[in-house]
């Protein structure tokens, strides 16, 4: 059987899952085990070039201590099937007087997008904020052509802080806008 049909068909039946609800989502903390998948589709995101500001993928030694300067890092986790689905990290957006203030990035793999859990990890992610004592979870730079993000943070409350023109350097060197998002916790 070629790689691509074997390929496809790993996906179909993933897919199957998820319609079948043969999953059981939950989210917990990172653990080591989990770091090569998690680079995996942190890295994706990265090279797609058009959501994270990095323009250099993570190696795995680079990861640990990337991961360990987090305050969390949260993984969606298909715990029947034992698949990781996605990502976030959780840290202060600022020092000092703004250390209140929460940030954070999500990734999840292109095989599981369109399917929620990306929502499960900001749910998480604020449940975590709000445990470290945060007090405000603030997005710095959601790109504008990130409808999907943009979208769920609407859907769950987060208010629009305005737009920064430009403030975003696609892969392809086209500039687009950025939106500001926050919630209070």
């Amino acid at each position: 059987m070629h790689i691509c049909t074997k390929t496809y068909i790993f996906v179909s039946k993933l897919i199957e899952m998820v319609y079948n609800n043969d999953m059981k989502i939950n989210t917990r903390e990172y653990q080591e085990k989990d770091l090569e998948v998690l680079v995996s589709i942190w890295n994706e995101v990265v090279k797609a070039g058009n959501s994270f500001p990095q323009e250099n993928e993570l190696t795995l030694e680079d990861a640990k201590q990337f991961f360990a300067q987090q305050t969390y890092v949260g993984v969606a986790i298909d715990t029947l099937n034992d698949i990781k689905l996605g990502l976030y990290i959780l840290h202060p957006n600022n020092v000092g007087r703004c250390s209140h203030i929460a940030n954070a990035s999500f990734a999840v793999s292109s095989k599981w997008r369109g399917h929620g859990f990306g929502e499960t990890l900001v749910r998480d992610c604020l449940v975590k904020a709000k445990e470290f004592g945060f007090k405000v979870l603030q997005f710095n730079a959601v790109v504008e052509t990130n409808t999907g993000a943009r979208k769920l943070y609407s859907k769950m409350g987060f208010t629009q802080l305005g737009v920064i023109p430009n403030g975003f350097r696609l892969k392809n060197g086209e500039y687009v806008n950025i939106c500001p998002y926050y919630i209070e916790l």
